[in-house]
């Protein structure tokens, strides 16, 4: 079953490795990290898609399904399970979605792996040449990302294992933020941008914008309780909640971490005021992120160097208010939940790019102001 599943990850792999191969970019390793980085993007979103649908069960164990590595081997047992409860975690449906899931996954492990081979290769020749390209090629870098793949891995596993245990499934989901934006960041360091002005448009934004980045991935871990825990319709009207301001909540229970999905640490039923607390932290604290954000951009707007990113932002920050809000008013439809999520990763995406900037993007000549 394993070499079975490492040979689908690989042809599923050599799709987009065949893209960067075969296209007209000479500097192939930094076509082979931005294609990296678009398949963690799709990974991303299809993972929301897996979470939303209920589809984390569809195969009760872990790697393979059943003890097959595909659903098609393992119909058998897929078909006798839905039979026995329709409504069930494990259909055909969500069988197929939950490996196809997992295929994604080891296809950007393997695209990493590729990474890591080609940043050594890379480095020594830069070394032999004696330029100043060895300082581009860092193969720790890619080993790291590599490292981080393979704890996501693991707790992809321990999802499964573990039943959905909301912490565990959290936290999944933040390491596959953090891989995107690591990944963002060795793509920006591959790139050339435009120069950025010192002053308050320049290095003086570096702070913020790091504080901001570390708002919004407090936001995406909510964010991401509130999935996991099923809260999304806990308060089912928007601007208030239940009607209320402030509704009855549990914050107790709800913020409770170590506990099996809709229990209590004591094994309880989860009280819906509970549910109620956390989702209207998550809506009340994205507020401030809003408005962090929306500050960000403006005061990035007044640099050239920084100007497309901050204009992404705002157009990023406004589609994120908007389908958060429609999620509730329209009762959590699919597409626009998963539509969410994935503005969640673009939101960390630009924000990693813009911290990248402002303290690694060149500077204009001494004397001589940045473009307006």
């Amino acid at each position: 079953m394993l070499i079975q599943l490492a040979i689908i990850g690989l042809l599923v792999a050599l799709a987009p490795l065949a893209t960067v191969w075969l296209s007209g970019d000479a500097d192939k390793y930094r076509k082979l990290v931005w294609t990296a980085l678009f398949l963690t993007f799709d990974l991303i979103m299809f993972g929301a898609f897996t979470r939303l649908t209920d589809s984390g069960l569809g195969c009760p164990d872990w790697p393979g399904c059943y003890g097959h590595g595909n659903p098609l081997s393992a119909h058998e047992f897929i078909a006798a399970a839905q039979t026995a409860l329709p409504s069930g975690p494990v259909t055909v449906f969500k069988a197929w979605v939950e490996m196809l899931h997992r295929y994604l996954a080891m296809s950007v492990g393997v695209l990493i792996i590729v990474l890591v081979a080609m940043a050594w290769m890379k480095r020594l020749q830069a070394d032999r040449a004696a330029g100043p390209a060895a300082r581009r090629y860092r193969p720790l870098y890619p080993m790291l990302l590599l490292l981080l793949v393979c704890v996501q891995g693991a707790f992809g596993a321990w999802t499964v294992t573990m039943k959905l245990q909301p912490i565990i499934v959290t936290t999944h989901l933040l390491l596959a933020m953090c891989l995107l934006a690591a990944m963002t960041w060795l793509g920006a360091a591959q790139g050339t941008h435009l120069p950025v002005a010192d002053g308050r448009s320049g290095r003086a934004l570096a702070t913020p914008a790091l504080i901001v980045a570390l708002l919004l991935a407090l936001q995406i871990a909510l964010g991401g309780w509130v999935s996991t825990n099923y809260a999304v319709l806990a308060c089912n009207d928007f601007p208030l909640c239940q009607g209320n301001i402030v509704p009855q909540m549990d914050f107790g229970h709800g913020f409770s971490l170590w506990r099996h999905l809709g229990k209590t640490a004591d094994g309880d039923s989860l009280p819906f005021a509970a549910l109620t607390a956390i989702h209207w932290t998550h809506r009340t604290f994205a507020y401030l992120v809003i408005a962090c954000v929306a500050w960000l951009a403006h005061r990035a707007l007044k640099d050239s160097g920084l100007r497309k990113t901050a204009v992404a932002l705002l157009l990023a920050i406004a589609l994120q208010f908007c389908t958060g809000m429609a999620t509730v008013v329209f009762k959590w439809p699919l597409p626009i939940a998963v539509l969410h999520n994935g503005g969640a990763a673009l939101l960390l995406l630009l924000l990693v790019m813009l911290n990248y900037k402002v303290r690694y993007a060149p500077r204009p000549p001494a004397g001589q102001p940045a473009a307006q």
